[in-house]
């Protein structure tokens, strides 16, 4: 049988094919991109709860009737001008997510430089004590049910992985707490938004219906058509659309005060560690290694017979 030539002496075949090493990147001004964003988004978003509450008022009258022809045309220019306000809310919030999925995409790659994993296969990712592979950092965002918790997981093993080993216990304590609070109000915030936006529009659709079976019962008894109750329950719709969003909006800034400290605090350890490790003088003057001499193949090795 025929076997493979273990190659030249001092010759040891990699088990792995070589990858591109990754550089460090400076998050700085990433960090800074998403404080401005995120900034403006929480801004926006309260100013959209104001203007929901001082129309509240008018919400309530238009439901019941009572609005005049031109309290009426206001009315309707104000639900006009909510819209662009709304589409900028929403171009904002999608911009901070992005920019922050980078951050996040980036300090992961970081972190694996400062605190480098045992070698593995190419496929193997897992690298510095991170608990996921590094596509997680996106497709736990989108992936259903792991949601809930993936995303948790993944800024959690970042921050570990960029933390200094003297880091004193009071600042990890303070850590643990920016971290939990802001996935905390972060999933507070989606539950409202989802769960309540969903509820709220559903609501309509069945107060809808039962105004139209409501009419054609009155119209085929000839009686008085009664819609008071349904009238007071919109009433209480809005006000619960308001509180909810208010709330939302709260939720939105304890949130994005959360992450961006964590957001800071990392960089700031990153950029340490990494600072640390290029002033350190080298352990020791470099080693001369020979070249490996490879065996002439014109002549007759001295083992051969």
């Amino acid at each position: 049988m025929s076997q493979q030539y273990p190659g030249p002496p001092g010759y040891f075949p990699a088990p792995y094919p070589a990858l591109a090493p990754k550089v460090y990147q400076s998050l700085r001004r990433i960090t800074v991109a998403f404080v401005v964003l995120m900034v403006l988004t929480t801004i926006v978003t309260a100013v959209q709860a104001v203007l929901m509450w001082r129309s509240y008022d008018e919400v309530k009258r238009f439901i019941f009737g009572l609005l005049s022809d031109d309290e009426l045309d206001r009315a309707v220019g104000s639900v006009a001008g909510a819209g662009p306000l709304l589409n900028l809310v929403g171009l904002l919030f999608l911009g901070t997510t992005v920019v922050f999925l980078v951050w996040l995409w980036r300090a992961r790659e970081n972190s694996e430089i400062l605190t480098p994993g045992p070698p593995g296969p190419p496929g193997a990712q897992r690298l510095g004590g991170h608990r996921h592979e590094h596509g997680w950092v996106i497709g736990g965002w989108i992936c259903p049910i792991v949601q809930f918790w993936y995303p948790l997981q993944v800024v959690e093993d970042v921050v570990r992985a960029s933390q200094p080993a003297d880091e004193p216990p009071q600042s990890r304590g303070q850590v643990k707490t920016l971290l939990y609070g802001w996935w905390t109000a972060w999933s507070t915030f989606w539950v409202i938004i989802v769960g309540g936006g969903s509820f709220a529009m559903l609501s309509v659709l069945v107060w809808i219906v039962r105004v139209v079976d409501r009419a054609e019962a009155a119209e085929d008894s000839g009686d008085y058509l009664d819609l008071y109750d349904l009238q007071s329950f919109m009433v209480r719709l809005a006000l619960v659309v308001n509180i909810g969003f208010t709330i939302a909006a709260v939720l939105l800034a304890v949130a994005g005060a959360a992450i961006v400290l964590l957001m800071i605090r990392t960089n700031s350890w990153q950029d340490g560690r990494m600072a640390a490790r290029f002033s350190q003088p080298p352990a020791g003057p470099p080693q001369y290694v020979p070249r490996p001499e490879f065996p002439s193949y014109t002549q007759r090795s001295p083992w051969q017979r």
